[in-house]
């Protein structure tokens, strides 16, 4: 029976977690603090508290494994959290898991182009902020290492999308002047991608970008909302909200991961909020409906 460690098990890293478990591997998964990992007692499979930047915690819970998913979170942390998070936690097992499949969940983030084209894994990568071009280090680090990288799209999925609680708490803004493309991916997407990729016979290093398939004008996002929920549309305006993933505007192709034979349950948008977002919304919904 193979057998696969998820360093992260959170938003992504339980659904990563349940698919390969349902799939028959045996499963171990990591997160940062005693409490998340007491919280996922009822998992079928056990969950430590292991801080991958540290080495000593890792070579204190390392065991053998097929497979390593590198799924863990930043929380949203500034460059100094990247850097530990995502580099060190890479370096860190990479030394350890030497004959283990590595697989890095890294970030579409580190495409800056802005003139609304298309990008592909071979497209240029020069970030301006420090948090993606940390991102790129690390994907380096796997790559010569011989692991993969999926480039992981904004993830949306039950309880969470950013465009949706904008769209409700009013903060929402339509700029024509700033319009971009949208490039999400459902967190169910994500988790049937990393068990392909991680699946994979071949030891090749690859990039993959890990997408849906229609990329989407954010103002039309909205408006899908305003005439789904029958709700007044964003006001237009300037927006002053900084960006998460930074100031660029592409599209971003999933054309390689399609190739083997992965295709998303939520393929746009729309499905993604018709078939599991919204519903898990409803409360919230309900209430400003009132």
């Amino acid at each position: 029976m193979p057998r696969i460690l998820i360093a992260g098990c959170g938003y992504i890293g339980q659904a990563v977690a349940d698919l390969f478990h349902g799939a028959g591997w045996m499963v171990e998964g990591w997160t940062l603090s005693a409490e998340s990992a007491a919280s996922l007692t009822a998992k079928p499979y056990p969950v430590r508290a292991v801080d991958i930047s540290q080495p000593d915690q890792i070579a204190e819970c390392a065991g053998m494994f097929d497979a390593v998913v590198h799924c863990a979170s930043s929380g949203g942390g500034d460059a100094e959290k990247y850097r530990q998070v995502y580099l060190d936690g890479a370096r860190n097992l990479l030394e350890v898991f030497r004959e283990s499949k590595l697989l890095f969940t890294s970030s579409t983030s580190v495409y800056s182009q802005r003139d609304g084209s298309w990008v592909t894994e071979e497209s240029e990568t020069n970030p301006t902020r420090e948090t993606s071009r940390i991102l790129l280090e690390t994907e380096r680090m796997m790559l010569a290492s011989g692991g993969i990288v999926a480039r992981l799209a904004g993830i949306y999925g039950p309880g969470r999308s950013a465009l949706l609680n904008k769209f409700l708490n009013g903060t929402a803004i339509i700029d024509p002047e700033n319009d971009r493309f949208v490039n999400q991916v459902h967190r169910d997407d994500i988790a049937s991608a990393v068990f392909l990729l991680s699946s994979l016979e071949a030891e090749v290093a690859q990039i993959y970008n890990v997408v849906d398939d229609q990329p989407i004008l954010q103002s039309e996002c909205y408006r899908w909302l305003a005439q789904r929920l029958n709700r007044p549309l964003p006001p237009i305006g300037k927006s002053t909200q900084e960006r998460k993933r930074g100031d660029s505007n592409k599209r971003v192709s999933n054309a390689n991961l399609h190739c083997l034979g992965w295709s998303p349950q939520h393929p746009t948008f729309a499905d993604a909020m018709e078939k599991s977002i919204l519903a898990s919304f409803a409360d919230t919904i309900r209430d400003l409906s009132c």
